[in-house]
């Protein structure tokens, strides 16, 4: 059995396919007993530290379960092929894998771990947390995140992609994790803030991140800079003291004290409503294009057939029931103008009847908001691509519809349609150049990891 497996580990560290068959045949169960070890260099972590791709592929097809067994140095396959600088490797076993990411290795380290610790390459970094976003919420036996890390090693652009990335995630639960990430305390009970405190981070997540966090030493990020007398830290200084921070002494007991609840910004509530837009099931996607359909077709139906219903020939205002009446409680003889009526009192038909009242034009105010929101969600709800791009021409004309509706009801001036439609005209625009400028960004990185992969082979 010895010999079977130092041959095997020779025949790993060549790559041979055939030889390895040779192996199986002499011992079907060769593979099933080297499972069984707790701890062992297995033929794929040995290939996968020399680099041998094909024998690796072959190896993750007979016995996957040796993927996530660690060696005597408690690594697995994978954390070997990073640290080797075996990426291409690194990529194959990901795509048959994803969750290969979050295995963790000596100390709690993840690949993820390691990748911030020890690699420059940011792209590979990016490939990480797209393949697996709940990498990023795996702690060391330190309790340490990958940003503790970064700022360990002082990785800072690495740190800079890794909270860059927890602002733009659109993954379940993003919302959460990017405010318990950068909140999180390692077993020293030190923050990001408290490892290092970073100009990129202040600038981007002030809103996020608690500048009066105290670590087990009841000491704050300002108090820790305080005492660091022998570097030059003054523009950290000058960040946390923007930031408003508080020395432990000053720190208020809030025991009595209820927080006033910090208002949303426009950034802020943009990104939430397309983190919640992304993470919506189908069953969900459908509801809400099921009622916003509805409300469009609603809300349409109601400018054709408003209250109070519309004029159906050409009248003169004084000819009304109304305005007789008004004229006989004023103890006023009515006369009919037998030249015609004057252009100012005529009502035309097809304009609504209840056109010179508050409530009349408060209905039309609402009724326009709610047809441009249902409008716009179901464009949003519309999956990416073709399709959508026809929605938008349907949901332009429909709009223009709308427009000729409203201007018929109220008789408002031909300039009035002309002014509005401008406005559906640059305010799809504005939404064409959105996506075009998303489209190109995706064009960049589908670029980039095309010479990248082109650079490995």
């Amino acid at each position: 059995m010895d010999e079977r497996i130092e041959r095997l580990k020779k025949v790993s560290q060549c790559g041979d396919i055939d030889t390895l068959y040779m192996l199986i045949q002499e011992d079907a169960y060769l593979l099933e007993h080297i499972d069984h070890v707790p701890f062992f260099d297995t033929p794929l972590h040995i290939a996968a530290s020399m680099g041998h791709i094909l024998f690796v592929m072959e190896m993750m097809r007979l016995k996957p379960s040796f993927a996530r067994k660690p060696n005597p140095e408690g690594l697995s396959p994978i954390h070997l092929a990073l640290r080797n600088g075996h990426i291409e490797m690194v990529q194959w076993l990901l795509q048959v894998d994803g969750d290969l990411v979050c295995v963790k290795g000596r100390e709690g380290m993840t690949l993820l771990h390691h990748a911030v610790a020890t690699n420059d390459n940011l792209d590979l970094l990016s490939e990480f947390l797209s393949v697996c976003p709940n990498s990023i919420k795996n702690v060391t036996i330190r309790n340490e995140t990958a940003l503790h890390i970064a700022l360990k090693y002082n990785k800072l652009e690495a740190f800079k992609l890794l909270v860059g990335w927890l602002g733009k995630n659109r993954s379940k639960n993003a919302m959460f994790w990017e405010k318990t990430i950068l909140k999180w305390k390692d077993n020293e009970g030190n923050t990001v803030l408290h490892v290092a405190v970073v100009s990129h981070l202040l600038a981007w997540g002030g809103e996020t991140v608690n500048v009066n966090l105290k670590n087990l030493e009841g000491k704050t990020a300002w108090d820790i800079l305080q005492e660091q007398t022998q570097v030059d830290n003054s523009e950290i200084k000058a960040l946390l003291r923007d930031a408003r921070p508080l020395t432990c002494s000053c720190l208020p007991i809030l025991t009595s004290y209820v927080r006033r609840a910090k208002g949303l910004s426009l950034r802020k509530f943009v990104k939430n409503y397309a983190r919640e837009l992304m993470t919506l099931t189908d069953e969900k996607r459908n509801a809400l294009l099921v009622v916003a359909v509805l409300l469009v077709s609603v809300t349409y139906q109601a400018v054709l057939n408003p209250p109070g219903g519309l004029w159906q020939e050409d009248k003169c205002k004084c000819d009304t029931v109304a305005h007789k009446a008004a004229a006989q409680k004023e103890e006023r003889h009515y006369h009919h103008n037998k030249d015609g009526c004057d252009p100012k009192q005529k009502l035309k038909a097809g304009t609504a009847i209840g056109l010179t009242t508050f409530p009349f034009w408060l209905f039309l105010c609402c009724n326009s908001v709610i047809f441009v929101v249902a409008n716009s969600i179901i464009y949003l709800l519309v999956p990416v691509g073709y399709i959508r791009a026809s929605f938008v021409a349907l949901i332009i004309y429909l709009w223009f519809c709308y427009i000729a509706s409203l201007i018929v009801i109220t008789d408002a001036p031909y300039w009035t349609f002309c002014l509005v439609s401008f406005a559906i005209v640059l305010y799809t625009y504005t939404v064409l150049l959105r996506a075009f400028s998303i489209w190109t960004n995706i064009r960049r990185v589908l670029s980039a990891l095309r010479t990248l992969l082109g650079k490995n082979n």
